[in-house]
Order: structure tokens, then C-alpha cells, then sequence
């Protein structure tokens, strides 16, 4: 009886998820034992690291877990701490035994979106943001990297500003947010202080956000660029020249002629342009009628010139003005959860179901087989 209590105990807990890893504590070897006297349970959990954030949460469920199981009336945790040894297995099982490299390679199935901008203060962000949440609403495995190094401002408008990553030996666990898991430049330095580095130091920091962060298997990621055609730009087409490129804009022609040159450098590093969203593209008015205070035609304008007949362009999403969004990016609460009946936030999610089922490209890709 004491066997078959212990075996239900962890059967049991591997209902027990680490909420920063996103896998079971058993698969990751957080249960060092299972102990039951009469109807006590007594488990042996290791955490990660000491002051791991997430310790809390972790031996909140495993009590609950071990609880639920019939014949136990008593549950006491044991907390201790993985050693050094315990914590590069646990690396090395996360990498799946391979070296540590960038994670996204040319055989990755992951679908990787680079969202840039001629200019700044288009919402490119803002729209980076709630498009990460509304495919994880659909169900997707979503990463944001906030590449924009300078102006970086995802956190604060995923509501974690002042979260800090998680750091086992070598490798982030990065911060989740709504169901997306989140890096930036921000998590590492003082949220008022301004950055001011030079092309090497900026290519090694998304170099190491591309190593060292754990997101483990997803279907999407996006990536927050700096507007313009700077080093980033550029770093980011030669690690990831699979990624495809969204270009915002907003409906002046004079903006869409800018946000072009982003596209184009995109291009020159063999990145794929495959569409423009035009934000800011109307005000709607109560009685249904658009207000366009700033123009309109930019987002068709930019989508037309960038097309090729090898390489056609479309216009993904018309964004309107909503004072909903531009309240959400300024509280931290997505304005597809706070206000989803929203019609920017309604224009968004149409956006999340286009993008979140195109298929991965096999440009490029091993296949798994041979001819003989």
C-alpha cells in the first residue's frame, strides 16, 4: 500500500508545471523523493537556485497535487537546492544535449516575425506586443525579443516592468507575460538608464538573447527592431535571415515612403518582406463613420512599392486609433485582453489568426532524409 501511495503522489505531480521553464518538475528532476507514512506524503522538491522567484508557486502545487491523491491527509515539503552538477544536467537536458548555439537556426520550425519601422513612434511596439498576446490567446507558444536595445519599452507595455530573468549557470529563463515569454535589455539595467553602446556590443547583446535565453519550443517569435537601418537591423539579418519581416507604418505617405528603407535593408541581408501593417489608420466614430486624421493610402502605398512579381507584398492589418490601446501600452494590460470588443484590438486578433497559421518555409531547411 505504501508503494502504490508513493507511485500516485508522483504520478501525481507531474501535473506540476514550473511556471518559467513551462515543463513538468518531475521531467525536470525537481523531485529528489517521495516519502509516505500512513497518510503523510512527504516530498523532496530542489529548486533551480536559491531565491528562485518562482519557489512559491512551486510548493504551492506541489502540496495541492500531493494532496489530491486518495489516501493522503498530510503533506510536508522538503526544499532544498539543485547542486552545481544537478543544475548543468538540467541545462544540458533543456538544450536536448546539444552545445550551447543559437536556438533558432535555419532548421527551426519556429516562425519568426521581425517587426520594424522607418521611424519611430508609429505603435510598432505597442502593436509587437498585443500581436505576441493575441497568438498565445490562439494558443501558440509565443517569444517576444525586444531588440530595441535604446528605446526598449516591451516590458512596461506587457505590465512587467521591474521583472528580472531567472539565471541557471549559463542559461535565462526569461520572464512570462500573459502567456508570452519576454526578453530585454530592460530586465538588465535600471529602468531610467539611457543605453549608449556601439555596433559590437549591440550585436552580442541579441546574440546572447538568441544563446543564452531559454524559450524552449515555440511556434512563434517575434522580435520588437529599432526603427530605422541601424546595427541591430543588421545583426538581426545575419543571425536570423530566415525571419520575415512586418513593416509598420501609418497612413501619411511621407511615413510609408520612410518605412520602406527598413524593408529594403532587410532585403539586402536575405530577409523576406511579406507585408505592411498600416496603424493609426482611422479614428472610428460612434456613428460607425472614420475619422483620418492622419491621411490615409500610406500602408497600400508602401505594401505596392515594395512588392516584386517575385515577391508580392500585402497589407496585413489596418489598425485604427483607439484611445483603449494607447491606454493599455501606458498601464500594461493588452488591450486584446482588456478591451477585446475594441476595434483596433478586434483588427489585432484578425491579425494573430492570419499570421498564426501561416506555415514555416522549407527554403533552406534539412529534410531528414536521403536518396540513394
Amino acid at each position: 500500500m505504501t508503494e502504490a501511495l508513493e507511485a500516485a503522489v508522483l504520478t501525481a505531480l507531474r501535473r506540476v508545471i514550473d511556471p518559467e521553464i513551462r515543463q513538468p518538475i518531475v521531467d525536470l528532476d525537481m523531485i529528489s523523493g517521495v516519502r509516505v507514512d500512513g497518510g503523510a506524503a512527504t516530498v523532496a522538491l530542489k529548486l533551480t537556485i536559491v531565491g528562485c522567484p518562482a519557489a512559491d508557486t512551486i510548493e504551492r502545487d506541489v502540496r495541492e497535487a500531493a494532496a489530491s491523491v486518495s489516501g493522503i491527509h498530510e503533506v510536508s515539503v522538503d526544499v532544498g537546492i539543485m547542486s552545481r552538477a544537478e543544475r548543468d544536467a538540467l541545462t544540458d537536458k533543456l538544450r536536448g544535449g546539444r552545445p550551447k548555439t543559437l536556438q533558432f537556426g535555419p532548421d527551426s520550425l519556429t516562425r519568426i516575425y521581425a517587426v520594424t519601422s522607418g521611424k519611430g513612434g508609429v505603435g510598432k511596439s505597442t502593436l509587437t506586443a498585443n500581436l505576441g498576446v493575441a497568438l498565445a490567446q490562439r494558443g501558440l507558444r509565443v517569444g517576444i525579443v525586444d531588440a530595441d536595445v535604446f528605446g526598449f519599452s516591451i516590458p512596461g507595455i506587457l505590465g512587467i516592468a521591474g521583472a528580472k530573468p531567472t539565471q541557471v549557470n549559463e542559461m535565462i529563463l526569461p520572464p512570462l507575460a500573459h502567456d508570452v515569454k519576454v526578453i530585454s535589455i530592460g530586465m538588465f539595467v535600471d529602468e531610467h538608464t539611457a543605453v549608449s553602446w556601439r555596433g559590437p556590443m549591440l550585436h552580442r547583446t541579441i546574440q546572447q538573447f538568441l544563446t543564452d535565453v531559454y524559450f524552449g519550443d515555440l511556434d512563434v517569435l517575434l522580435l520588437d527592431l529599432p526603427p530605422g537601418t541601424g546595427d541591430i537591423a543588421i545583426s538581426i539579418g545575419q543571425l536570423l535571415p530566415q525571419a520575415e519581416i512586418i513593416v509598420v507604418t501609418t497612413p501619411q505617405p511621407a511615413a510609408a515612403e520612410v518605412a520602406e528603407r527598413s524593408a529594403l535593408v532587410a532585403r539586402q541581408t536575405g530577409q523576406k518582406v511579406i507585408g505592411v501593417i498600416e496603424n493609426m489608420s482611422g479614428l472610428v466614430q460612434p456613428d460607425g463613420s472614420v475619422l483620418e486624421l492622419f491621411g490615409s493610402g500610406g500602408g497600400a502605398d508602401a505594401a505596392a512599392r515594395l512588392s516584386t512579381p517575385e515577391e508580392p507584398v500585402d497589407v496585413l492589418a489596418a489598425i485604427p486609433l483607439s484611445i483603449a490601446l494607447r491606454e493599455g501600452g501606458d498601464t500594461g494590460r493588452p488591450i486584446v485582453l482588456s478591451t477585446p470588443d475594441d476595434p483596433a484590438a478586434q483588427a489585432i486578433a484578425a491579425l494573430a489568426a492570419r499570421l498564426g497559421v501561416r506555415a514555416r518555409g522549407l527554403a533552406g531547411r534539412k529534410l531528414g532524409f536521403t536518396v540513394n
